[in-house]
């Protein structure tokens, strides 16, 4: 493909330029915009009256423009009165003050939004951390500051329901241990005891789980006075006998009262669920991670 030479290229840009229309210089200058032709309108050529300025609202909240404006503002707020006291000296956490705080229920009603549970506990985060404040040097302000998210007990509603037999003659009882429940029904008869269906010999044939489960009544001398009827769930043989051990003891004292103080003489302490973990993972990777440093090492 042949080359055209320098001449031949200014021929036709001189052709071209013949042409084409002139375009002067004025024509790429910036027009002014309606905005700035909007502001001034001259009534006369040497007058000229502001007629339109814009007016901008500025937010009063700085987190007018996030999602959850009034959760915002809110942490906003504790973080302020938490690095306004951070200096000062903290007490452990099991001596700081007991306070109940706010459930994600009350605390959405009373920022009036949604929140969710992650920023929920990212708030009660800095409200025990505020709480851990030695109480004697804590502000009167920041106490009052901390009202509000304070849970209001009714104690009306936390006064326990009272237990009575039914009308069968039976008394109910739960108890719990480890991963095993033990619902429990225990009334008047000759001694006999049932556990889901079968005869406790058979659910437990070692002797130790047998004495275990109906320790409260070997030890009051009321072997012979009731009839245990329970369904277990959950768990292995030691944790279901220990579970029922609780449910027969809570059981009974609907039945005697009297019976609480000789119960809770140390022998039956409430036990609430706890899920066994096996420590064989965290084993597992300090043995692969011994054996990378003493590799490195060498």
């Amino acid at each position: 493909m042949a080359v055209a030479g320098s001449k031949t290229l200014r021929c036709c840009y001189r052709v071209a330029s013949d042409t084409l229309p002139l375009i002067s210089r004025s024509q790429f200058a910036p027009k002014p915009s309606l905005l700035h032709q909007s502001r001034f309108f001259g009534t006369t050529p040497g007058q000229r009256e502001e007629l339109a300025v814009r007016t901008r609202f500025t937010p009063l909240s700085p987190s007018y423009y996030t999602a959850s404006p009034e959760y915002c503002d809110n942490v906003l707020a504790l973080e302020d009165l938490l690095r306004k006291h951070e200096t000062l000296p903290t007490v452990p956490g099991d001596q700081a003050p007991q306070v109940k705080w706010k459930t994600l229920t009350e605390y959405r009603e009373m920022i009036g939004g949604y929140v969710k549970p992650s920023r929920y506990n990212k708030v009660g985060k800095i409200l025990n951390r505020i709480n851990r404040i030695e109480p004697t040097l804590l502000p009167q302000e920041t106490k009052d500051a901390l009202e509000p998210y304070k849970h209001v007990d009714n104690t009306h509603l936390n006064v326990p329901r009272p237990k009575s037999v039914d009308g069968f003659g039976r008394a109910y009882g739960v108890g719990r241990r480890k991963t095993s429940v033990a619902r429990v029904y225990i009334v008047e008869g000759d001694g006999e005891v049932m556990i889901n269906g079968k005869p406790i010999v058979d659910v437990f044939p070692r002797f130790h789980d047998r004495e275990s489960a109906l320790w409260p009544l070997l030890s009051t001398s009321r072997m012979d006075k009731y009839n245990v009827w329970a369904v277990l769930e959950g768990g292995g043989k030691t944790g279901q006998a220990e579970a029922l051990t609780l449910g027969i003891a809570r059981a009974m004292m609907v039945h005697e009262p009297a019976l609480k103080p000789a119960l809770r003489r140390g022998l039956f302490p409430p036990n609430p669920p706890i899920i066994s973990r096996t420590d064989f993972t965290l084993l597992l990777v300090s043995v692969v991670w011994l054996f990378f440093v003493v590799s490195v090492a060498h």
